[in-house]
């Protein structure tokens, strides 16, 4: 080493060159070329202690198991363990966590008890990922809608979930209600389609009274597109200690009712369509 250092001129002067060359940031190939040093050693010698720029890094994809081993293992699991909650193979775990101290051997019993609901973990986690392909899998065979189509989903959905006409209390008009955004937002494009503009609207919040009713209404508001200002004055649902209600957190935010103005003939054409399509269905083929 000392004969091949000793064919470079001045030494600490190429060292000098090449840390500053590695601070502004240059590769070990562009150090190379620029100081005309053709030998690993002695570049590794130049550029002893210094750290590589953050752009000549390689992302490694295995950072991020490697961070859940080495939790794991802080968290008193075996090889084996860790190796049934990540996937990876024990070698790759035996490095990761190798500089950590080795867990306490459990009781049997605490063992068995754990590893099974390492098992049931990762059952669920399995059928979780099922769940959600067969999901995006029968959302993607929908593709667009025709208007047809949107029309028919629109009248199936209303006589599910809105209010009917009866012989003995004649209410011929629409009028609806949910608390869910996505059959909200349905609705609308169903309204939309039938020419109801937005001014025929009036909204309304049904909500316990415990919940922010100001969140709530800017919330249907932004996704009606129908000013807070226009809603009507909302209906508060008593809080009752006694039953255990799930309905709550962030993401309650009451029910939406939907009345529009003028709407006995569209009532009228919805309830023949649903007929209609109740017919086409249960006619025999």
């Amino acid at each position: 080493m000392t004969e091949i250092i000793g064919r470079y001129a001045d030494y600490e002067t190429l060292r000098e060159q090449a840390v500053a060359l590695r601070r502004a940031g240059l590769s070990r190939r562009q150090i190379r070329d620029r100081l005309h040093v053709d030998n690993n050693d002695i570049l590794n010698r130049l550029l002893e202690g210094e750290p590589p720029p953050e752009w000549t890094k390689r992302p490694n994809a295995k950072d991020d198991l490697r961070a859940k081993a080495r939790e794991l293992r802080l968290q008193g699991l075996t090889y084996d363990q860790i190796q049934m909650e990540l996937g990876c193979s024990k070698g790759s775990i035996s490095l990761w966590v190798r500089d950590l101290p080795k867990p306490e051997r459990r009781p049997p019993a605490e063992q068995a008890k754990l590893a099974a609901r390492m098992r049931w973990e990762h059952e669920l986690t399995m059928r979780d990922e099922e769940r959600q392909r067969v999901k995006t899998a029968a959302a993607a065979e929908i593709g667009a809608l025709s208007d047809r189509e949107v029309f028919l989903a629109g009248v199936v959905l209303y006589w599910a979930e809105g209010a009917k006409d009866k012989s003995y209390s004649r209410r011929e008009r629409l009028a609806f209600i949910n608390s869910d955004p996505n059959v909200i937002a349905l609705y609308l494009r169903w309204l939309d389609l039938l020419g109801v503009a937005r001014e025929r609207l009036r909204l309304r919040v049904s909500i316990h009274e415990s919940a922010d009713v100001a969140e709530a209404e800017a919330f249907w508001a932004e996704l009606t597109g129908v000013p807070v200002s226009a809603f009507q004055k909302a209906t508060l649902k008593r809080h009752n200690p006694k039953t255990s209600r799930k309905n709550t957190g962030e993401a309650y935010r009451g029910c939406l009712v939907i009345y529009t103005l003028q709407s006995a003939d569209l009532y009228r054409r919805v309830e023949g369509a649903w007929y209609g399509i109740v017919g086409a269905a249960t006619r025999p083929i």
